[in-house]
This record gives C-alpha cells, sequence and structure tokens, in this order.
C-alpha cells in the first residue's frame, strides 16, 4: 500500500492516477473524504498532517509514501511512518532548496529544507522530487483570462521553465515504486525556458482567442497575489521573478532520465487545460 499526501492537489492526484495505472494499491489522504475529488480506485481515508493523531490510521499497512510538505508535519509524521514500518518516503519539495547553503535563499527554500533534513535524519529510505516553477501556477491568472483577453502582471519578461505537474507525478512514482532512487535530490523543470509574456501567449492560442500580458507595478500585482497565497511566499515568488528577468533559467532532463521520456511542453500543458481558460 502507497500512502499519497496532498491527493487532491495538482500533483498529488496525479500521483494517485499514475499509481493506480501501475497496478499499485493506493490510499489517499485527505481533510475531507466527503468533498475529495480522487481518482476512482484508491481507498480515501480522513488525515491531516497537521492532526498527528490522524496519522496512525492512515499509515496502517503503508510500505511507502508520497509526503507534501507541510510546515511543522514532519516529526510526528516521520514517527507515525516509522512505527507503522514504512520503509520510504517521497518529498515533494522545491528546486529553490539550496544544499550547500547554512541559511537557505528565501521562505520557499527554508520551508522544504526543514522537512528534507527531518526526513534525511530519520532514517527511513528517502526520494527528494524538486521541481521549479509549476505550470499550474498559471491558474493565478484564471480570473482576469475568464474576465477578458489581458492578464497584467509585473515582470512580462521573467523567465522559468515551466513543469507540468504528471511529469512531477511520473517522477515520484518511479522513486516510490522502484529501485535506484533512493538518496536522490531530482531537480525537475520543464523543457524550454519561457517568459510570463510567452506563456499567457500560448494558453490563449490553446484556449482559441488571442491573450496579451500587460506589465504592472509588482505593488499591485502582490495586493492580488496575497488573497491567494500567503504573504511571506508572495513576497519570495517577486523577488524570484525580479531576479529572473534577462537570465537563462536551469533547465534539466531529469524526467527523461528518471521516466524514459521527454518532460511535457507548456503548449502541451496548456492544451491539456485549455477549457479551464475558456
Amino acid at each position: 500500500m502507497i500512502l499519497v499526501t496532498g491527493a487532491t492537489g495538482n500533483v498529488g492526484r496525479n500521483v494517485v492516477e499514475q499509481l493506480l495505472a501501475a497496478g499499485q494499491e493506493v490510499r489517499a489522504l485527505t481533510r475531507d473524504p466527503g468533498k475529495a475529488h480522487v481518482p476512482a480506485g484508491a481507498e480515501v481515508i480522513r488525515g491531516d498532517l497537521s492532526e498527528p493523531d490522524t496519522l496512525s490510521p492512515a499509515l496502517e499497512g503503508v510500505t511507502a509514501a508520497f509526503l507534501y510538505a507541510v510546515p511543522g508535519s514532519a516529526p510526528a509524521f516521520l514517527k507515525a511512518a516509522k512505527d507503522a514500518g514504512v520503509r520510504r518516503v517521497v518529498l515533494l519539495s522545491s528546486l529553490v532548496v539550496d544544499d550547500d547553503a547554512e541559511v537557505q535563499p528565501n521562505a520557499i527554500a527554508a520551508l522544504h529544507a526543514v522537512v528534507e533534513d527531518a526526513i534525511e535524519e530519520s532514517g527511513l529510505e528517502w526520494t527528494f522530487v524538486r521541481p521549479g516553477a509549476f505550470a499550474t501556477n498559471a491558474y493565478q491568472w484564471l480570473g482576469q483570462i475568464k474576465a477578458g483577453d489581458v492578464v497584467r502582471l509585473p515582470f512580462s519578461q521573467a523567465v522559468t521553465a515551466p513543469i507540468h505537474e504528471a511529469d512531477i507525478a511520473a517522477v515520484s512514482v518511479k522513486a516510490l515504486t522502484s529501485e535506484g532512487h533512493v538518496g536522490a535530490r531530482y531537480k525537475l523543470t520543464g523543457p524550454q525556458p519561457l517568459t510570463l509574456s510567452g506563456q499567457v501567449r500560448i494558453i490563449g492560442e490553446a484556449a482559441g482567442r488571442p491573450l496579451r500580458l500587460e506589465e504592472v507595478p509588482p505593488e499591485a500585482a502582490r495586493q492580488v497575489m496575497i488573497q491567494q497565497i500567503p504573504e511571506h511566499l508572495v513576497d519570495t515568488l517577486l523577488d524570484l521573478q525580479a531576479r529572473s528577468v534577462g537570465r537563462e533559467p536551469l533547465v534539466t532532463h531529469t524526467v527523461e532520465q528518471v521516466t524514459g521520456r521527454p518532460a511535457r511542453t507548456f503548449a502541451q500543458w496548456a492544451a491539456d487545460h485549455a477549457d479551464d481558460f475558456r
């Protein structure tokens, strides 16, 4: 049995789906099973990483777990996992974690590094899956796209190599179900650098109407973003965007090396989700 935490999220849902397709028994952890949209075939169980008392039942009979990083949750989860006989943990971490830094460079890196450190110290087998910018970050623009043909953002020339959530899941599934991945820190990106302006254009092409990006001051964007994302993370994201302007982002081939097929392009992601933006 494989436990998937964050099972209703963009990555977790794909992990569940791909594990089931591979013939694995899957238990999906969710705070509200009655409202959970989880692929058919998975066992759904109530649990919350921030509520340690809910973890033991969820981990019973589990041999491997896909873990979503929730601040402060790692010690209780890892203790319960060891008590239950779990052998392997695959963590959804972040590309911004710096292995050589005494102090992590930003809040996102610090959050994930704390969980990574706890897992390393636990004695369990582990793999860290470290994606960069998620293609699903484009959902932050959904309201603007539904309302018109202009997306207002700062840093129109900020560059990332956005990765499809299905590719993050595919690497995670390999690490959960096959040998040769213990101790790996997998840096994951999509296959091509794209500006934010380019991403908006590609979404428009997939949705069947022209979209354009209009640049706005960072503070104006910040006021909108803090309605969706914790404030300290918004500041980190805006700083990362500002720093990326005019720079070539890291592009890795890890997805292909682990799964045997190339990472999906952002155009493929936009085509897969085009109905969401129409």
